[in-house]
């Protein structure tokens, strides 16, 4: 058994996305290959209402799929399959684009005006880019929960884990999707088969990661990314992306530590991405956006 060393550990950084809502932006538009097969993860947190009430309106997607997983508040959503609902506090929209989709997803906040919630894009192999669009919606009392007897607690939301399977399948990345919480002062290893790409990205608590009772090795930061963290600490808002190896070791902070973990089968393809549309050739994009504008985008 070999724990995964820390490759990176970064802080998201603000970003303003759809038609101004203010959000962190965990990773996403420059190194695609150190996330393959995920491409942006991003945090909209936020407790100002008129910080994230334009939300997202209409616009396209090629080549991927998005998952949108709310803690607080409430998502609406509609597409151009005449899909139509809304999702709230611990469900999950899992989009697939395919050959193209045009959808919107607009946020409330609760009765606090409290947002919250991230949005992942994965990746869709090139044998995938023109499939047919597919939507799933999971609420969250088909999310299955596990515990175990230290206190920590795992949402399974997609792929298997201590034996619990989440509710969201057929996605192309074979993605396992974890909510994890670890109690206060907790040491936990958690498994995670080798092959995979893996990133957690902490929103509550702090902790360390890997042996911690080593320090943790000082990250290189590309250009393009936010300024690193203190290398011994990963707490709200980081990033922590993982080397290679079949365990990950989580050391609890004094106030327990909340993060997602996730991880895939890296595609290892050519990207070519522009806005809401990935494809694996810049012929293959052009293509795309030629389409949106003649008005042949959406197959039927």
């Amino acid at each position: 058994m070999s724990i995964r060393p820390v490759k990176r550990l970064v802080k998201a950084k603000p970003a303003l996305e759809g038609a101004g809502v203010h959000l962190r932006r965990a990773f996403g538009f420059d190194n695609t290959s150190d996330f393959d097969p995920f491409l942006l993860l991003d945090d909209f947190r936020n407790d100002v209402p008129e910080d994230y009430l334009a939300g997202f309106p209409w616009h396209p997607h090629r080549g991927i799929e998005t998952i949108t997983y709310v803690l607080a508040g409430t998502v609406e959503h509609g597409d151009s399959m005449g899909n139509r609902g809304a999702i709230a506090a611990g469900d999950v929209q899992w989009m697939t684009a395919g050959r193209g989709i045009i959808h919107q997803e607009m946020p409330k906040g609760d009765h606090a005006g409290r947002m919250h919630g991230f949005q992942l894009w994965a990746n869709l192999p090139s044998s995938q880019k023109m499939t047919d669009p597919r939507y799933q919606e999971v609420k969250a009392l088909d999310i299955p929960e596990v515990k175990d007897d230290d206190g920590t607690h795992v949402r399974v939301v997609c792929g298997t884990f201590w034996g619990a399977t989440g509710p969201v399948d057929g996605i192309a990345a074979d993605p396992i999707y974890l909510d994890v919480s670890i109690a206060p002062g907790r040491r936990k290893i958690l498994p995670m088969e080798t092959t995979r790409q893996s990133f957690a990205y902490v929103f509550a608590g702090a902790g360390k990661f890997c042996n911690a009772s080593a320090p943790l090795a000082v990250p290189t930061e590309p250009v393009g990314w936010a300024d690193t963290t203190p290398p011994s600490q990963a707490d709200n808002r980081s990033l922590v992306l993982f080397d290679r190896g079949d365990e990950i070791m989580v050391q609890a902070g004094d106030d327990g530590i909340r993060f997602l973990l996730v991880s895939g089968h890296p595609l290892q393809e050519p990207v070519a991405w522009y806005g809401p549309i990935v494809m694996n050739t810049q012929e293959q994009l052009q293509k795309a956006f030629a389409e949106l504008q003649e008005g042949t985008f959406l197959k039927r």
